[in-house]
């Protein structure tokens, strides 16, 4: 594994940068993009996951305040909100299965980033 320059190195952070330009494609589809409420919505989630993940690197939060709450939220609001732009038809279903399996891999990324920091605190706070 290599040395970790940038946030533009995180696996998470390159993933979820396709996850909003692949939402904001989608939200300039001419039914989509009417929808100003939604469509600023979904883009503003998506953009919120890479730049929380950037915040971290750059120490405006802490990377446990990070990883318990503000990439979780931001990433539940994506996909609820794919969920409702589907359902009204805003997008079609391979358009949604290829956002929200984006959406999935970046939580699921994130989710074995909180474990690994768990186990290494909790190692770290151990006996040896």
């Amino acid at each position: 594994m290599g040395t970790i320059t940038g946030f533009e190195d995180l696996i998470a952070w390159q993933k979820s940068r396709v996850l909003a330009r692949k939402i904001y494609a989608s939200t300039r589809n001419p039914i989509f993009s009417k929808d100003f409420g939604l469509s600023n919505q979904i883009q503003r989630a998506a953009t919120s996951i890479m730049s929380n993940i950037a915040e971290v690197l750059n120490e405006r939060v802490g990377l446990n305040s990070f990883i318990s709450y503000h990439s979780p939220a931001s990433w539940c609001r994506s996909k609820s909100q794919l969920y409702l732009a589907f359902d009204i038809g805003y997008l079609s279903k391979s358009e949604f299965e290829e956002l929200f399996a984006i959406t999935k891999e970046v939580s699921r990324i994130l989710t074995g980033l909180r474990i690994a920091i768990r186990q290494r605190d909790a190692n770290n706070r151990s006996p040896h």
